[in-house]
């Protein structure tokens, strides 16, 4: 829901200049106010608040904390009382950004954590009662166009038809993208978009990857691949339906992808600038994919850019993630530390330039 704000820890992000862009407009630099985009989704919670800037837009404060909010969610089908907990004060947090900033328009969405529960309505409730924030539970559709409009821009260079996706933490969109990809105006052009319900989160919990035994660790990531595969099928059939799928160019934008690049670049910690616009190849995701199945968490942990709070879930990523190579052959892969905060500033800067 988009919001009128009557008033609105700085993040290492502050005063950086978004890819991002809003559509071009010689009013662009026109206008005014600052903008604010909230995405809860199952694993994470993230803000930014930005201010436009000649066809971007410059983020001003910015916020991410990982909540895991869908925890539990796939034996119960609700959010339990202490995932709800460390959302609701993660939201506060992001509440206290928004009045300080003087945000004037925001739109805070929540994803397939909220989407999945029972009782994701009553939460929504107690979030606005809470925190003042009013939540938008967004459909996989929206949320896979919104992944797109923020980071669309970053696809390689070249013709044909493009695989755009985001492993989020209970779901993983796909979406199609026409050739040519883009209009005028900015936009992408979808030709189909599909959501499976597995996410890092989602798909962790359902199969296992725990123990220190390098053959079940293994047996049990290629039952992690099998599943997802499973469930990629229907959109399998789509791409061959339509003629597409023997590869091309592909785009990821999610922590898996992020995580990888950082660990194929051997950063000693995480740096945004090094890892947003990265092009990888193929092998060299499913080779990193591969040696992290293979360790126990503890193993995991000690890597650098992953730490004690993804080495759970990562290995996850990776068994989506070459499912979707397994799917889309591509030779290259182009990295994004960016998605729905960025595509929804994007909509509401131009739905602003419309007015």
């Amino acid at each position: 829901m988009v919001e009128r704000a009557q008033n609105a820890a700085q993040s290492s992000d502050a005063n950086r200049r978004t890819a991002a862009h809003p559509p071009r407009s010689p009013r662009a630099s026109a206008m005014r106010g600052t903008y604010a985009a909230l995405d809860l989704g199952t694993n994470n919670c993230r803000l930014l608040i930005a201010r436009p800037a000649g066809d971007g837009f410059i983020v001003i404060d910015a916020f991410s904390r990982i909540v895991r909010l869908g925890e539990g969610l796939a034996k119960s089908g609700k959010l339990s009382d202490a995932a709800m907990d460390r959302a609701v004060a993660a939201l506060s947090v992001c509440a206290e950004k928004l009045k300080r900033r003087n945000v004037t328009l925001v739109r805070s969405v929540a994803t397939e954590a909220c989407r999945r529960a029972i009782n994701g309505g009553e939460f929504v409730a107690r979030v606005l009662a809470e925190t003042g924030i009013r939540l938008q539970i967004i459909t996989a559709e929206q949320e896979a166009r919104l992944a797109v409009m923020g980071c669309h821009a970053l696809l390689e260079p070249g013709t044909g038809p493009a695989l755009v996706f985001d492993i989020g933490g209970g779901s993983t969109e796909l979406v199609l993208l026409d050739d040519p990809i883009g209009d005028e105006s900015g936009a992408a052009h979808v030709g189909d978009w599909f959501s499976a319900p597995w996410g890092v989160v989602s798909l962790s919990e359902s199969e296992p990857h725990v123990g220190d035994d390098e053959a079940e660790l293994r047996a049990a990531y290629d039952r992690m691949r099998a599943r997802v595969s499973e469930a990629f099928a229907p959109f399998a059939a789509t791409l061959k339906r339509r003629g597409v799928g023997d590869g091309g160019r592909l785009l990821g934008t999610s922590g898996t992808v992020t995580t990888l690049a950082s660990l194929h670049l051997d950063l000693p910690n995480y740096d945004r600038r090094a890892v947003d616009g990265l092009i990888v190849p193929a092998e060299s995701m499913r080779a990193l994919s591969q040696r992290l199945a293979g360790m126990n968490v503890s193993q995991r942990a000690q890597l650098a850019c992953i730490g004690n709070e993804r080495a759970d879930l990562v290995v996850a990523g990776c068994a989506i993630l070459e499912a979707i190579l397994d799917l889309w052959p591509a030779q290259r892969l182009s990295v994004a530390d960016r998605g729905i905060r960025e595509g929804i500033l994007r909509s509401l800067m131009a739905h602003e330039l419309r007015k």
